[in-house]
């Protein structure tokens, strides 16, 4: 067999050394049979070369299955990393959406948390350093949404009425009202009122005054002020009236004496037998600076001619009434004090610039404001540096832009009495009601023809010359303050 053929079926190099040895060895012997053998050796090459193209045959066909397997496994690798990278892509593709939206998460935590930081480090700061106002904004924020329940469901028939305060005999049509039954009950559901205002005359004795305000808030469908005049001294319907009640002096004597905790202790006093009553609102302390020298319409009622000892009494006053429960009414804004007529009997005229005004006049009505007084009655006093043409209750210049725009005052602006000549010689009384709300009032006080006024003001609103939610302005302030006072009973 030759060398290449053994090669080829799979002979070692060793083996055919050995055989090409063996082979040198014998070639002596195989001469002698060279020619004899001749014919079979071509024979054996001719089946060796046949093989030979066998195998050739089966060594292609082996390749040719094994490129085809390859190709197979190629496809079969390609296709799977295709899946893989589409899946991979898929879930890369949700991993960076998740990781997204988990990041968009942490941040959007990340900046409450930081507020709620910044909110809670603000707290602390404020129940550090003032405690009061973070009080103040709590309950702030509960009288709003309390308010808010009582005068949003109103008919606009009651919301109207609820900007009047007037005497009982008003409403009831009686000659003098002393007991509250079923004429109050009526009268009430037909004009429910915003409050009602007393006088001597309605106050027979302790137990008799009691009986009829408490009847009287029991008899009204929403909360109710029930006011007096209680200044002390003079004006004092409760102590002037034969009640065993202890009495404080007028504010004159009190403002001599210097001692500002003096008008404390008579705010206190007055507040502490009112509430007693069943009274709410006091329209007391006079805010008026009185100067020397000048006999003054309002005589013994203010505390005195130094602006900045009046405010210093003034603001003692409202924190004495006040703390009883008790509104207190900071009067007669912009200041009478320095005028000698009495709007009572016709029209009265403040002469001063607003220099002096800001220097003198509202010192104490801006103390009183700052203690926190629910009220400011405003005078029917012309003041011509304000206002050239209107009476103070009835202009805008001095409500709206002085009042609440110069003084910062955000509680209840009441008008003082409409019945007054200074009004009634010039203004009907629906003339006068629609002018004190159009500047900024929120309470009208005792117009001359009440039904008149009611009517008016609401024609007014259902015409569209004066808007529902001026009126709400009014009410919202309004029922802070009865709200405030329904809240402290409940404490």
């Amino acid at each position: 067999m030759g060398k290449l053929h053994k090669r080829r079926k799979g002979y070692s190099d060793e083996e055919l050394d050995e055989d090409e040895e063996i082979e040198e060895e014998e070639s002596g012997e195989d001469d002698e049979e060279e020619d004899e053998d001749g014919e079979e050796n071509d024979e054996e090459i001719e089946e060796d070369e046949e093989e030979e193209e066998d195998d050739e045959e089966e060594r292609r066909a082996y390749r040719r299955r094994r490129r085809i397997r390859n190709q197979i496994i190629s496809y079969l690798v390609i296709f799977f990393v295709a899946v893989g990278i589409a899946v991979g892509a898929v879930a890369v593709g949700r991993s960076v959406a998740s990781s997204v939206s988990r990041k968009r998460q942490e941040a959007e935590l990340e900046k409450e948390l930081e507020e709620a930081a910044k909110e809670e480090e603000a707290e602390e700061e404020i129940v550090i350093d003032t405690p009061e106002s973070v009080e103040e904004e709590k309950e702030e924020d509960i009288l709003g949404d309390t308010a808010k329940k009582f005068y949003s469901e109103m008919p606009i028939e009651d919301k109207v009425a609820g900007l009047f305060m007037v005497t009982p005999e008003s409403v009831t049509g009686v000659t003098v009202a002393t007991q509250a039954g079923e004429g109050t009950q009526k009268a009430l559901e037909q004009y429910a009122v915003g409050g009602l205002i007393y006088f001597g005359q309605n106050i027979k004795d302790k137990e008799q005054i009691t009986e009829m305000l408490s009847s009287t808030a029991a008899k009204s469908n929403y909360p109710i002020f029930l006011g007096v005049d209680e200044e002390g001294g003079d004006v004092s319907r409760v102590a002037n009236s034969g009640i065993d009640v202890t009495e404080v002096g007028d504010m004159a004597a009190i403002g001599a004496g210097g001692d500002a905790s003096a008008a404390f202790n008579a705010g206190e006093t007055i507040g502490s037998y009112l509430k007693e009553i069943g009274f709410n609102v006091d329209f007391a302390p006079v805010a008026d600076v009185t100067p020397e020298g000048v006999e003054s319409a309002l005589g013994n009622r203010s505390f005195g001619s130094d602006p900045q000892a009046v405010g210093e009494m003034v603001s003692n006053a409202v924190n004495g009434l006040e703390g009883t429960g008790v509104s207190a009414c900071l009067k007669h804004f912009p200041g009478l004090g320095s005028t000698t007529d009495d709007t009572h009997k016709g029209r009265v005229e403040i002469d001063k610039t607003m220099e002096e005004l800001r220097a003198v006049d509202f010192v104490p009505f801006s103390a009183g404001i700052e203690a926190g007084a629910d009220f400011v009655m405003v005078s029917h006093a012309t003041a011509p540096a304000i206002d050239e043409e209107l009476p103070s209750s009835l202009s805008k210049k001095v409500i709206t832009d002085t009042l609440r725009g110069e003084l910062g005052f955000e509680g209840v602006v009441i008008t003082d009495a409409l019945d007054m000549s200074a009004i009634t010689e010039y203004y009907t009384p629906e003339e006068a009601a629609v002018m004190a709300i159009e500047a900024g009032a929120d309470i009208l006080l005792m117009p001359q023809d009440f039904e008149a006024a009611y009517n008016a003001v609401l024609a007014a609103v259902q015409d569209g010359t004066i808007s529902e939610e001026r009126i709400d302005e009014s009410l919202d302030r309004i029922y802070r303050v009865k709200c405030a006072e329904k809240i402290g009973e409940t404490e």
